[in-house]
């Protein structure tokens, strides 16, 4: 099952990370616990939209973008998820798609499974 606190809470460490910022700097700036903070982060608690807020300006991130990129997330794990539940594609259509092999969702390793996607709606980014 996605718990989309979890993928939030995974987006949130990640832009905390890439600032080089501490649980505490960012706790004391929002104004939230740190213990709190963390559950957020973990995916043990949900957050309410007040308390994104204060922690999307305690980053300096728009919540539109915190969103965004935790709807990319979504968007993965659910393929992902379709993918190992679907049946084989047809060969009749196999050329005309591309393969994405996806071996974790939201940094959770799961089981190697390949997505096919039709080739002209394929771009995929390498972070």
């Amino acid at each position: 099952m996605i718990l989309l606190r979890r993928l939030l809470g995974d987006v949130l460490r990640r832009q905390r990370q890439r600032q080089g910022r501490t649980l505490r700097e960012v706790s004391s700036s929002a104004r939230v616990s740190l213990g709190y903070l963390s559950e957020v982060e973990r995916g043990q608690k949900e957050a309410s939209s007040e308390l994104l807020s204060a922690i999307c300006d305690a980053l300096d991130v728009r919540m539109s973008e915190l969103m965004r990129e935790v709807s990319d997330e979504l968007s993965l794990a659910e393929l992902a998820a379709s993918a190992a539940a679907s049946e084989p594609v047809p060969a009749a259509v196999r050329p005309m798609l591309n393969s994405v092999s996806v071996t974790s969702v939201a940094g959770v390793p799961t089981e190697r499974v390949t997505i096919k996607a039709p080739t002209e709606a394929v771009n995929v980014v390498a972070a």
